[in-house]
């Protein structure tokens, strides 16, 4: 029985002095993390990271609340209602627009991922996004990355903003129904969605940003996707707590660039399958290459945020960005040092 005892207290002190281990302890060990539609592959790096373990290796006790879209986690956090958030790398961007200092700490996702599909009964008379004038179109939530996406589309077409309607459907199963029920004309969304919706033949892909060939037809090169941000205040209040949420998620990046498709099928909870496993695999297959690879924002990436933006956000046309202010290299060097 002592030596149970003695073993547990060893097992409790070591847990204790875990946030050490990579340096200084955490200033914060309960963190509040925002997210729109966890179970989208946009966000699986957040799902693998507390899945494997890795928050709690850092000492951290991580609360995720999913939000319907990435524009209700942004609004979370600059509410104060959750500390940092995973979302679309644009938001850093529109927010230093508005006098919000708001930075990127690690780069989770490398192309988009985002895909536009119209409903197949409306595909034949698809020819280019201009074709997306007067439609209804599905988009996670209004304000949120993929909203942005459908409209750089059809600004590059000529189009305005207006000329489209956008109708917020999540992330999950309700993205799925509002194109099989008629209630949309077209969808911006990501996987496994997009792969159920392709696979039962309901809508033909015109936009396709998973891979690095699409991405660059679209944007012209690469094109940050999710990131982990937060408020400069933040940063400063505790630095060793973002520290360790950027290990965190620096090592699950390593595992993905690793894990085959069927391994990190195996990790995320059997809901995020919408029922088939293989077609599960199959969506993870097609975004694995989307990933980053070091957390590290390129600046050509950086400048292709914003030139979207300014394709169709008139809240941008006369403001200074200082693009150098929207992503914080530093603990992603340090993690990478580690």
């Amino acid at each position: 029985m002592k030596q149970a005892q003695a073993a547990l207290a060893i097992l409790a002190l070591a847990l204790s002095l875990v946030g050490t281990a990579h340096g200084q302890a955490v200033e914060k060990k309960q963190v509040t993390l925002a997210v729109g539609g966890k179970t989208a592959l946009y966000y699986l790096p957040l799902t693998i990271c507390e899945r494997l373990g890795y928050f709690k290796e850092q000492g951290l006790d991580v609360t995720v609340n999913d939000f319907r879209g990435g524009a209700q986690s942004l609004q979370a956090l600059v509410g104060g209602s959750v500390d940092v958030v995973t979302g679309a790398y644009e938001h850093t961007i529109r927010m230093q627009a508005k006098g919000q200092d708001i930075k990127a700490v690690i780069e989770l996702g490398r192309f988009p991922g985002i895909v536009v599909g119209v409903r197949m009964d409306k595909a034949a008379a698809y020819k280019s996004a201009a074709d997306l004038k007067g439609m209804k179109i599905g988009v996670s939530a209004p304000g949120s990355s993929t909203n942005f996406f459908v409209m750089y589309l059809m600004s590059k077409a000529g189009l305005k903003p207006t000329d489209a309607s956008y109708i917020g459907v999540g992330i999950g199963p309700s993205a799925v129904a509002a194109i099989k029920k008629g209630d949309i004309d077209a969808l911006a969304n990501l996987d496994p969605m997009i792969t159920k919706l392709e696979q039962d033949g309901d809508i033909k892909v015109v936009a396709d940003s998973r891979l690095e060939e699409g991405t660059r037809a679209i944007f012209g090169g690469s094109n940050p996707a999710a990131v982990l941000y937060v408020k400069q205040d933040f940063i400063d209040k505790y630095p060793a707590t973002v520290q360790a949420l950027v290990n965190a998620f620096h090592k699950t990046l390593q595992w993905l660039d690793k894990a085959t498709p069927e391994q990190i099928a195996a990790t995320v909870p059997e809901d995020y399958y919408l029922g088939d496993k293989a077609l599960y695999i199959a969506a993870v297959r097609a975004n694995k290459p989307a990933y980053s690879r070091t957390g590290v924002i390129p600046g050509a990436g950086m400048q292709s945020a914003a030139d979207m933006l300014l394709a169709f956000d008139d809240e941008l046309k006369g403001a200074k960005i200082d693009l150098a202010k929207t992503f914080d290299g530093r603990f992603v060097a340090k993690a990478a040092a580690k």
